[in-house]
């Protein structure tokens, strides 16, 4: 069962005037037209209004504040949450560059992806970074049993790299390659042939003196 407070963030004794300022506030972070109509926000968005929905119902409310009760007492869902998997396809990218976070989780009835918000138990979602602080991007996965009130908590830091940097890393200067074997013992050869001819040069040059005297 869907836990409606939590959705909202809000606890379970929460006024309707606390509904509400929630509703407020989290209807237009997830706003699709806010979020370039993205299914990940629309789908957000709905849970947000179905929860409003039936928050600000008070027989609804009331009906639902027995489920959770009877859930609470009756299930068997009591192991702690726990994240088997959170990982992502890079971690050093530039601004505005595309990355896939892919996560899974156990005994978990309500999921987040910080700051992005509620998600599946499991799956993989394409998001791009357009902000980065003081070069760094964090991204939070939080699982939790909202029957036993557990969580479970992993984070990935994501580092921003500069456009040069990346032509850089793609491009990377060749260093000039160092003589063979072969091609040093060709330039000894060559430096001792000039000292031989520029000492032959003296010898017949003071020959030529010589000879005159």
């Amino acid at each position: 069962m869907k836990n409606y407070y939590y959705f909202l963030g809000v606890e379970p004794d929460a006024s309707t005037d606390d509904i509400r300022r929630a509703y407020r506030k989290l209807s237009l972070k997830y706003h699709p037209d806010k979020n370039g109509n993205d299914p990940f926000f629309e789908k957000r968005f709905r849970e947000i209004q179905e929860a409003y929905e039936i928050l600000t119902d008070e027989e609804k409310r009331l009906h639902f504040d027995r489920a959770i009760s009877e859930q609470t007492r009756t299930t068997t869902y009591t192991l702690p949450p726990s994240i088997k998997n959170f990982s992502i396809n890079k971690v050093r990218v530039s601004k505005g560059e595309e990355i896939i976070i892919s996560w899974q989780t156990n005994n978990a009835d309500t999921v987040k992806i910080l700051p992005f918000g509620l998600v599946a138990p499991y799956g993989e979602k394409k998001i791009k970074i357009t902000e980065f602080k003081n070069g760094k991007f964090h991204i939070v996965l939080q699982a939790m049993n909202t029957v036993i009130s557990k969580s479970a908590v992993k984070g990935i830091t994501i580092t921003e790299v500069s456009e040069y940097s990346r032509e850089t890393q793609h491009s990377p200067i060749n260093p000039a390659p160092l003589p063979s074997r072969n091609t040093s013992k060709k330039i000894r050869a060559q430096h001792q042939f000039l000292r031989i001819f520029i000492a032959l040069i003296f010898i017949l040059i003071a020959l030529f003196f010589i000879l005159r005297g």
